[in-house]
């Protein structure tokens, strides 16, 4: 098919498919779970494969990964494309007055998950009954987690991206062959997309390189000496100490990091003391870091550990400090995000391509698929403010614009088979 005859083939077949996606979308929606406990989502996912006869595994409990292959075996050619949604919800109560509204009290799709999944199942119904249209192997990640404790990470160090060896019923082809449609397969491209309120129904945004930050989490305990509040002077005063700490942290980013390079540490929790005349001799501090490259991270990181200890002594006290890094950086492949914008243009016009310039400071494990294969993650948008959707991700009454599920479909659809034909 050339452009044009792949565009239409792509309308047509989304819309033929839009209702019944919309009623899995509001059944994810009213049945949300968290992370790595998306029991029943996941068997929705696997029924749904079954029913359109598509191959999968499970994987980390309530993971799945899909493949369908369709090999060109006349002219050797079989590239492989991967896709990604994440099934997790969040621990929000919903205050949405909708039909699809949570049932699961105090869990809500605050985040997309649910539209993710959708578009995902979507895409592979319309390439698994169209197989006479193109040529090659889809995979499709279902991954738990997200939300939560990286289920990305452990999905691909439990096998997801390795392939079994699989017979072909035909003698003709070499061990050469064999291998490269076996377990040597590698998967040449990558696509993911999240949920975009920010931008509006019927448009795309894309940002070449880095996308997304990368994140530690902070924790700081720090230790004084408890006196009566009349006599300061006897006892060392953790939350003077935590006040001073404070300004530490925020000096690293200020004063030591270069101010062209994103970086951000936030504390989110600071507890000390227990009544109102007692020199107070613990202080614990919770917080997050945020930055735009693995370096910067590591570097911070590695100033706190290493000076914080010394700068709380000198005020008398004592620190005990531990830092946990959390997800990647999310970074787009420059060629990948290039043949999306493309695409975008190509399938729905020029007005449809919104061109991110900044990086977001929230953080997405979809970096560790990125980490493994050039790829692109983009953002659907979903925004429509006359049905009042214009909620931020994350908060109790957020909620997507269903037609940016025909538009998820169809850039995906044509993101796959374009890269297809190469």
């Amino acid at each position: 098919m050339n452009s044009q005859e792949l565009n239409k083939f792509i309308k047509e077949n989304v819309d033929k498919i839009y209702d019944e996606m919309v009623k899995i979308r509001r059944t994810i929606h009213m049945n949300p779970e968290l992370g790595d406990e998306e029991f029943e989502t996941s068997k929705l996912i696997k029924e749904f494969l079954s029913k359109n006869n598509i191959e999968f595994f499970e994987i980390i409990n309530t993971g799945v990964v899909a493949t369908i292959y369709n090999d060109d075996k006349k002219n050797g050619k079989n590239h492989t494309v991967a896709t990604r949604a994440d099934i997790d919800a969040l621990p929000i109560f919903e205050e949405n007055d909708v039909e699809y509204k949570s049932k699961n009290l105090g869990k809500m799709h605050a985040c997309g998950h649910d539209t993710h999944t959708t578009i995902q199942l979507g895409v592979a119904k319309v390439l698994a009954k169209n197989k006479d249209k193109w040529n090659g192997t889809v995979r499709f990640f279902f991954q738990p987690a997200e939300e939560t404790d990286g289920g990305a990470d452990r999905m691909i160090k439990n096998g997801a991206l390795k392939f079994e060896k699989r017979a072909f019923g035909n003698s003709d082809f070499g061990d050469k062959e064999k291998d490269s449609r076996g377990e040597n397969r590698k998967i040449d491209a990558f696509f993911a997309l999240h949920m975009a309120p920010e931008i509006p129904t019927g448009k795309i945004g894309v940002k070449v390189g880095k996308a997304h930050a990368c994140s530690a989490q902070l924790k700081a305990t720090i230790h004084g000496v408890s006196a009566h509040a009349a006599l300061p002077h006897k006892g060392v005063d953790a939350i003077l100490i935590g006040a001073k700490v404070l300004e530490f942290f925020q000096s690293i980013v200020s004063r030591r990091i270069d101010p062209r390079e994103g970086a951000v540490i936030t504390i989110g929790s600071f507890k000390g003391g227990e009544t109102n005349n007692i020199v107070c001799d613990k202080v614990e501090m919770l917080g997050t870091i945020r930055t735009l490259s693995n370096e910067t991270r590591l570097f911070i990181k590695e100033t706190i550990e290493k000076d914080l200890p010394i700068f709380v002594k000198s005020l008398g006290g004592k620190v005990e400090v531990s830092i946990r890094l959390g997800y990647a950086p999310v970074i787009n492949d420059e060629k990948m995000t290039d043949f999306v914008a493309g695409n975008i243009v190509d399938l729905f016009g020029k007005d449809a391509l919104e061109t991110i310039k900044e990086a977001r400071m929230d953080v997405e494990d979809v970096s560790y698929f990125l980490n493994e294969i050039p790829g692109c993650f983009f953002r659907l948008g979903t925004r429509n403010e006359a049905r009042d959707m214009i909620y931020d991700l994350h908060h109790p009454k957020f909620n997507v614009d269903e037609e940016a599920i025909k538009y998820g479909i169809g850039l995906q659809l044509k993101n796959i088979l374009e890269y297809l034909k190469k």
